[in-house]
């Protein structure tokens, strides 16, 4: 937390704006030049209202004040928004690229799980960063030897501290700050402040303990109830919860015929089977959806007015089935899982009654979303960015195919890069169904 986001990224900042205690001139290869820093710092704040509010605070200007970002600030800025924004502001490539390094190093140390090979590479990486830092910054120059700090040193010992006590997030700074952030309420009496944090803390423990041992979450739970009125929760869909405004009309004819065509690749069943069944008044629109067990809220374009001052939560990453041979209609349907990246439209949920010809034995639900997908024009695999201009066709899906929320970054040329935070954690595993012979 310290070493790279409090120290080492800010120094870097300031190397790049000829501002590190006086080192150097204007004139060095790696100083970007204080107009083109000023569209940086335009560009990052511009992408606010792109981003939504789970993944951190508004981004400000950093061209114009940095007295504002913590260290959770510089890791968003650092994995998600300096290397889009970056791009193409050095006079030369090396030092964009040198960064990206960096930005690779820290993300293989966030993972979750670290195996042997990632050690090693966290630990040939660092080095062969350091020796390119020396290269470009200090430049072999005893004068500039402020350059070189303990925290450059530092980085050499990442990969040993990760071999001897395991990933950065088991030992790092940001859990402890907010544990210590959420005591400091309970201190009530400043005579004896250690007794009323140490009173909070056992009542903490042992409300904790009722609430796992009992099934009672929700019931003591001193945060606003994530099941509010109005709300639709249905069994068939256990993971999320739909919240309102909820709309009264019915969907236009067009779109209702795309629920149909979806119902009807379902059932397998012919459109007008379907729709004897399912008329216009059986689809309601929701406009919002929330994954449960602390998962994303997203909003549903065609529903929800973006206000001024409000982060777009309307672009999604979801996965579906696609059949890979789906050009050679005479060939046996052979599906794979693939991903993409839209914006939600609509949320229906659509009630069917009983139905002997589609084998429908008793009331069913059905919530479908539909989706704009993006055209995605070329992808950075390694920090899983991606970059489109344009929306495709509309797609009418199984919620359930919708995985988590994504921010966009504005580029050049009206295109835009999408960043997804969810990480490997998040990503489905599809496994094929085999027939056994």
């Amino acid at each position: 937390m310290h070493l790279i986001f409090k120290n080492l990224v800010p120094n870097l900042i300031q190397l790049w704006t000829h501002d590190f205690k006086d080192l150097g001139s204007a004139d060095d290869p790696f100083v970007i030049r204080p107009t083109i820093w000023q569209a940086v710092g335009a560009a990052m704040a511009s992408c606010g209202p792109t981003i939504p509010y789970s993944f951190c605070s508004c981004p400000q200007n950093i061209a114009n004040d940095k007295s504002q970002c913590t260290a959770d600030t510089w890791s968003f800025w650092l994995q998600y928004i300096a290397p889009v924004i970056l791009e193409n502001r050095f006079t030369e490539d090396k030092y964009y690229w040198h960064f990206i390094d960096l930005v690779k190093l820290v993300r293989t140390c966030l993972q979750f799980e670290m195996q042997k090979k990632d050690i090693e590479f966290v630990r040939r990486g660092f080095e062969r960063w350091v020796e390119k830092y020396e290269q470009f910054y200090y430049q072999h120059d005893p004068s500039r030897i402020a350059t070189c700090p303990i925290t450059i040193h530092a980085l050499l010992h990442i990969a040993d501290s990760i071999d001897a006590t395991g990933p950065v997030w088991t030992s790092w700074a940001f859990p402890m700050e907010r544990f210590c952030g959420s005591i400091q309420p309970a201190i009530k009496n400043r005579r004896f402040p250690y007794a009323s944090i140490s009173k909070y803390v056992t009542d903490d423990a042992r409300l904790t303990q009722v609430q796992v041992l009992y099934n009672l979450q929700d019931k003591l739970s001193f945060q606003a109830n994530p099941h509010p009125q109005q709300c639709f929760l249905h069994s068939n869909y256990p993971t999320c919860i739909l919240l309102p405004p909820r709309m009264a009309t019915t969907p236009e004819p067009s779109l209702f015929k795309k629920v149909i065509a979806a119902l009807a690749t379902r059932y397998d069943a012919s459109a007008t089977r379907v729709q004897h069944i399912c008329s216009a008044e059986c689809v309601r629109t929701w406009g919002k959806v929330r994954q449960l067990d602390g998962g994303d809220t997203m909003h549903v374009a065609g529903v929800i007015k973006p206000l001024q001052d409000s982060c777009d939560a309307t672009f999604v990453w979801y996965e579906t089935l696609v059949d890979k041979y789906a050009r050679q209609k005479k060939r046996q349907p052979e599906y794979e899982m693939k991903m993409f990246y839209g914006q939600l439209q609509h949320i229906f949920v659509v009630s069917l009654p009983s139905d002997a010809r589609l084998c429908i034995t008793e009331p069913t639900v059905h919530i479908l979303t539909s989706i704009k997908t993006c055209k995605v024009e070329h992808s950075n695999a390694a920090l899983d960015i991606h970059y489109y201009s344009k929306l495709g066709g509309l797609d009418i899906l199984d919620i359930t195919c919708i995985q988590c929320v994504v921010g966009r970054i504005p580029c050049a040329n009206n295109s835009w890069a999408i960043i997804d935070r969810s990480g490997d954690l998040a990503r489905a595993f599809y496994v094929p169904e085999t027939s056994d012979e």
